[in-house]
Order: structure tokens, then sequence, then C-alpha cells
């Protein structure tokens, strides 16, 4: 494998890694499974599923679900559970089984950059100092006094780590230098300033209230400083470095990972106050997107620990705003969605505080409605519904909300809601509504007729393909029907897969004249690991590709039950078929092109045809 695609790591770490990490013991702490025959069986953690389609094959060391089409070796289980990349579920795994991590220069890998593990020294230096300067000094007094009165305890200080930087210059600066941290890099980090005058460093965070920022692994990446009194920006968030991208870090997500898998849905609120409140509510499955907007990536890390999620943004205006636009974000990752409606202009941690915990857990929390209520609700409040003009305006308004509704059961429970709101009679109202639906429909079959311009004839995208985001990815792959070309690929790929010798016939025999471009590459890989003198190894060599559609394809192919001695007495027959398919094809496209050339009677260019159809079909 090219250590260049797996993050330097070079493929003997990656193997002992496969070793000490046992598909059913790493998926067994996060899936309960039961043993069937060869398998173990259980419910699915990337997908909602009632009946076990998730299957872990300890004789193979792979996990694959039919249900959603997600599978893979160990390492490939966390990366999707824990939202991981490749190099950083290796070396988590690493550092956990104690396997010794050393990079192609034979210099450790774990830290695999001594600057990036400075830099996280630094932010866990640094907060242990915040916290002790927030609770054991006079600067820290009227932080505290204030974190009193927001309902803050020293339990939640202490469980979040928050802290106080003073109202100083070099509080940070006189702290590293003492400890032989270089400044720059520290600059680098996002926790020092460099002086206007360009003569040394001051402290990013000054005379503010101080939330470390986590990443999934608990180790401190960035700081958010609440300012004491007044003064702009009322937060300051740590800049993007090394360590920390805003688009791709939740807040509090280390702590709440757990509450999320086990209550199967995530609480997404704005604020580091608000995610605290909860907590203390005993809402733990709590994260919060630091103050920026929702993005994509947010969506998608949501994705790989639940598929179900409550928007609970503050209930001004610009909370209000956030929440729309953050449902078709979260929608479009394959999240189901839903709005928890603050009154009055609050956000959660004031409701807590001016109601009590148990009202905002069974109203707010529990009392969550739909999307489409959500922008009903949004929507209503612009219009006077006393006014016939106004109860019109909305009603329209409102069909178009409603049209978009798939499920007639639905779109009548809100059009007979609507019908009492308006005083609009429920058959008038659905009639709009189905014209509204004929509109939509048409630019919808407009949109697929343009898009589908932009695929080629095998009905794949033209062009790299994005690697999975999110719901996307949770659909099943394989029709239940395939050809029989598409059916001998797959078994032939499967025996190459468990015999070497196998995969050098099919190489002087076939090379890459498999049909499935997909097929095709796999078959090239396989090539390449048994040159390397590898045996044969479903997992070693899942972990060798480093390419998400072909992990997918390579896992549900050695899934395929039939027995190797059963499989290598097909395997001529694999081989003619696969041969034989580009010839049939061909056949196919002449046989047309005679029909065309009969309709035009042009019949002597038919004949020749016919005779080339009866050369093709010999052969």
């Amino acid at each position: 494998m090219n250590t260049e695609h797996s993050g330097g790591i070079p493929d003997e770490v990656i193997e002992a890694v496969l070793q000490h990490n046992d598909i059913v013991d790493t998926v067994g702490k996060y899936v309960h499974l039961t043993k069937q025959g060869k398998y173990m069986k259980g419910l699915c953690p990337f997908h909602s599923e009632k009946t076990p389609s998730f299957t872990v094959t300890p004789e193979r060391q792979i996990f694959y679900c039919y249900g959603c089409g997600a599978g893979g070796n160990a390492i490939k289980f966390r990366m999707e559970i824990d939202g991981l990349s490749f190099p950083e579920a290796v070396r988590l795994m690493a550092e956990e089984s104690h396997v010794p991590f050393q990079d192609g220069k034979g210099a450790a890998v774990t830290p695999q950059n001594k600057e990036l593990e400075r830099l996280l020294q630094a932010h866990e230096w640094a907060a242990k100092l915040f916290h002790y300067l927030l609770k054991n000094t006079e600067h820290g007094k009227a932080a505290m006094e204030y974190l009193r009165a927001r309902g803050i305890d020293d339990k939640q200080i202490d469980q979040f780590q928050v802290g106080y930087a003073p109202d100083r210059w070099d509080t940070l600066v006189q702290f590293f230098e003492k400890r032989s941290f270089d400044l720059k890099e520290m600059e680098k980090g996002g926790l020092l300033s460099p002086r206007q005058n360009g003569s040394g460093y001051v402290d990013r965070f000054r005379g503010r209230i101080m939330f470390p920022i986590m990443n999934r692994s608990g180790r401190v990446i960035a700081f958010a400083g609440r300012i004491l009194g007044e003064g702009q920006p009322k937060y300051l968030n740590s800049p993007e470095s090394r360590l920390f991208n805003k688009s791709r870090t939740l807040y509090n997500l280390n702590l709440a990972k757990g509450a999320i898998r086990k209550q199967g849905q995530v609480v997404l609120m704005e604020g580091f106050g608000d995610v605290i409140a909860a907590w203390d509510a005993g809402v733990q499955h709590t994260v919060a997107t630091m103050g920026t907007a929702l993005t994509e990536n947010h969506a998608a890390l949501i994705r790989t620990l639940t598929e179900e999620v409550i928007v609970c943004y503050d209930g001004d205006n610009a909370g209000q705003n956030a929440a729309l636009k953050s449902i078709p974000i979260l929608e479009g990752a394959g999240l189901h969605v839903k709005v928890a409606m603050l009154q009055n202009g609050l956000d959660p941690d004031e409701y807590i505080r001016q109601y009590s915990r148990e009202r905002f857990v069974d109203q707010i929390i529990h009392g969550a409605v739909s999307t489409t209520k959500f922008r009903l609700l949004n929507v209503k409040k612009n219009y006077n519904l006393l006014e016939e003009d106004g109860r019109a305006a909305y009603a329209q308004e409102a069909i178009q909300i409603i049209a978009h509704l798939t499920s007639p059961t639905e779109r009548e429970v809100y059009l007979k809601e609507l019908s009492g709101e308006v005083g609009v009679s429920l058959e008038s109202l659905k009639q709009d509504c189905n014209l509204a639906r004929q509109t939509l429909n048409r630019r919808q079959a407009q949109g697929q007729q343009n898009n589908s311009r932009n695929y080629n004839g095998n009905g794949a995208q033209q062009g790299n393909q994005p690697s999975r985001g999110g719901g996307s990815r949770r659909q099943a792959t394989a029709p239940t029907l395939l050809p029989a070309y598409h059916v001998a690929e797959r078994r032939l790929l499967s025996i190459m897969l468990q015999d070497g010798e196998a995969a050098h016939t099919v190489s002087e025999q076939l090379g890459d004249a498999f049909n499935i471009p997909e097929h095709a590459a796999l078959a090239a890989y396989i090539y390449s690991y048994y040159a390397q003198g590898k045996p044969p190894d479903i997992s070693r060599f899942i972990a060798s590709l480093q390419d998400d559609r072909l992990e997918k394809t390579v896992t549900s192919i050695s899934m395929m039950d039939a027995p190797l001695d059963e499989s290598l007495r097909g395997m001529d027959d694999y081989i003619r078929e696969i041969k034989k398919f580009p010839k049939q094809k061909q056949i196919q496209q002449k046989r047309e092109e005679m029909l065309r050339a009969e309709k035009s009677g042009d019949f002597l260019r038919a004949a020749q045809i016919a005779s080339e159809i009866i050369a093709l079909e010999r052969q």
C-alpha cells in the first residue's frame, strides 16, 4: 500500500492494528451481537432497523450491513462510528492497543508530528491554568460570581473545565516561556497574538471566561472566551489552526457521544451556556455549533452517531432563522429533524433558569415539533389572521409548504388544521394543494431531465464521486437481480480474494477486461496486493484500498457464501461469461443498427449487418 494515501502510516503498523483489534471485540463495544452460525448479528448502528441486518464475520474480520450497505474491517468501523479519518482511526486504535507506531523513516508517528503534539500539550496546559485561575485566585473571583449567577455551579465548572483568562497581556506568554514552548508555534496554534509593533507576543484571550473546546477523544484543541462585562466581540473563538476546524467541530461531542447513541438522537444548540444548562437538566445528548453556522460537515459528523436531531436554537428571530437554514442541511445528510420551540425569544439557558429543568425537558425537548409544523408556525406569525387578506395569504404560503410532503396522510392532517385556522373548506385546500404538487412534480421532472445529461450511459455520474456524506451512503447499493456477467465478475473476485493462485490465473486469462469499472479497479488492486507477496486476508486487503466505494463493493462481495472449492470449479465458466458480454453487447447494437437500416429501406446495408451478426455469434 502507498503510505501517502494512509497518512504516512506503513503497512506493518496497519496490519498490527488489525491483528490487535478483533472485529467482534471492536464492534461489540457499540453493538449487541448474537451468534448465528459462523456469523454474529446485531442491529445496525448506522441506520434505524428493527430486524438485525448487520453482520460480523469473525473468520474474515469484516462487518457488513445488508440494509444500508455499510461495511469494512475494524478500522473502517471505528472511522464510521467515531467520525474519524483513516489515519486518526489507526492512531487511536494503535494507542489503545499499545501497538508501536513508526512512520516510514523510523520516527515515532505517535505523535506523528512533534509540533502538533506540542500544540495539544500547550492547549491542555492552558486549560488547566485557566481553570486554576478561575477557581483559586483573586483574578477569577468576578468570573466565578458571574457563572454562579448564571446557574453554573462548581460541579459544572469542573465537568466542562471552565476557566478564566485574566485581563493581562502576558499571562500565557510568561507561562509558555517558563516551560520552553516556542512562542511562534503558540501563535500558529491560536493561543498568542503578535504585538502590533512586531516585538514579541501577547495573550490572545484576556479578561474572558474560557470554555475549552475538545475533539472527540477529549483533547483540548481550541478555546472560546466570553468577555466578562461589556465589550466586543462577546465571544472570541480560537482561529482555525492545524488542530481546530470550526466547520468540523461540535462543542461537547466528546462527553455527549455515549448519551447520543443511547438516546438515539442528538440535541443541537448554539451556545456553551445552553449545553451546560441542558446537561445539568439531564439532557446530556447535547452539542453546540459554537456560534458558527451549521455546515454539511457538522451534519455528516452527527450522522455517524445517530439518525435523529432536535434543533434547539434560541427563540429570537436570529435563532429561528438559523434553525430554518439548518433543516435542509440536516435532512440532506439523511437525518430525521425536529425543532424545539422556545417562547418569548429565550435561549435554552434562560428558559431553564426562568421556568425549570423539568419543564424544559417535558415541554421543549419532548415537545419538539416536526419541521413542517415549525415552518408553518414560522410563516403564520407574519400574517394577521383576523383579516381575510391575511388568512388567504397565509393559506397560500402554508399550502406551498404542505405540498412538499410525500405522504397523503400527513398532507391531510396539516390541511385539516389549516382549514380550521383560516376558515376554508378542506376540499378547497386539497384542490389548491394538488395543483401545487403538480407544479412541483413538473419542476422535479425538469430537474431530473437536466441532471440526466450529466450521467454516462451506465447510469454512473461522470467524474470523481465524493466520498460518503451522511445519509446518502445509507442506501442499499446492490440490485436484487444482477445480469449474468455481473454475477460472474463478483464470483470471480470473491475467488481471487481467497486464493492468490486463482488471482494469478485470472490475471493471465482476463487481466483488466472486467466489464464493470469498479470490478476492474478491484482486480488491479488484488493483482498488486499478491505481487507484494501478501497472503489472502480480506481485512488487510480492505485496509490497502482507501476508497470508500471500492471498500463497500469488496465487503459486499466478501459476504458471498459459495464454498471456495465449488467456486474454483466454476472459474472457467465465469471467465467465459465475462468475455462473452462485450460480444453480446456488440451483437445487440448490430441488431438495432440492422433494424434502423431496414426501416430506412437500405436492405443492402441490413444484409451486410446480418452477416456481421452471424460472424459475431459464431465467435
